[in-house]
């Protein structure tokens, strides 16, 4: 069921019978082409999904009818990824890869090194609507069940009382002596994983970090670039852990 080409809507249709219409319908219609007795699969990014059939299909409309229903839970152990805001389109590319590689909640955040601002009002709320809708079209292409939430951009004090309610929390930084594969990591609740801007994480933002319990880890020899780091952490956490089982 996975290998089918998988729609976001709002909502799951209740009947089973139903027309998928608007932006996705256009796209199942005209530019996959799907024709009748093709299979797609539908979500709610909330973790329902449906299989169905399409029985007709218009220039930007498919009538389909459902096949079968299911509910994919979240995982046990959830990544959150604090991302830092990152100049031109690099942040987009941090949370297409981190959507492609499982993460679970992402979080824009304000650190003190960021050369990219996301100001209150019509130019940051633009940015976040450029964040979420990059994930929910990574999610679709990773065929996921769950679209990951973006949330507002936060401030380092708002990220460290999510720190402190988190299982773990890892900060990805080049001068940490611990490495990933090295840690145990929780097998539930929810893991914050730390990705700095550019510039780097500041000193001082360090300290806040492991003063409230996170850990300070390197993925390797080699320094990533913030629009990478995540995508590669989530895929060692995915292997160490029990969330790609």
């Amino acid at each position: 069921m996975t290998s089918l080409p998988v729609f976001l809507v709002d909502e799951l249709p209740v009947t089973d019978a139903f027309v998928l219409d608007g932006p996705e319908g256009r796209h199942a219609a005209s530019a996959r082409r799907l024709r009748p007795g093709e299979e797609l699969a539908v979500s709610d990014g909330r973790g329902g999904l449906v299989t169905c059939r399409v029985e007709h299909a218009e220039r930007d409309t498919v009538a389909l009818t459902v096949l079968h229903r299911e509910h994919r839970p979240r995982p046990e152990l959830t990544v959150t990824l604090a991302q830092a805001l990152v100049k031109g389109d690099r942040g987009e590319l941090a949370v297409e890869l981190a959507t492609e590689a499982g993460v679970d909640d992402v979080l824009p955040w304000r650190a003190e090194r960021c050369i990219a601002k996301w100001e209150d009002g019509p130019r940051g709320a633009k940015a976040l609507a450029r964040w979420q809708s990059t994930a929910r079209e990574a999610a679709k292409q990773a065929r996921r069940p769950w679209c990951p939430d973006v949330a507002p951009a936060v401030s380092t004090a708002a990220l460290l009382d999510r720190i402190g309610s988190a299982a773990a929390t890892l900060v990805l930084h080049e001068s940490a002596e611990q490495l990933l594969p090295e840690l145990k990591l929780p097998a539930e609740g929810e893991l914050v994983l730390v990705v700095g801007p550019e510039g780097g994480i500041s000193d001082a933002e360090l300290a806040a970090f492991t003063e409230v319990g996170a850990v300070l880890v390197r993925l390797g020899p080699a320094v990533l670039r913030a629009s990478t780091a995540a995508a590669v952490a989530l895929g060692a956490i995915g292997a160490l852990t029990n969330r790609w089982r």
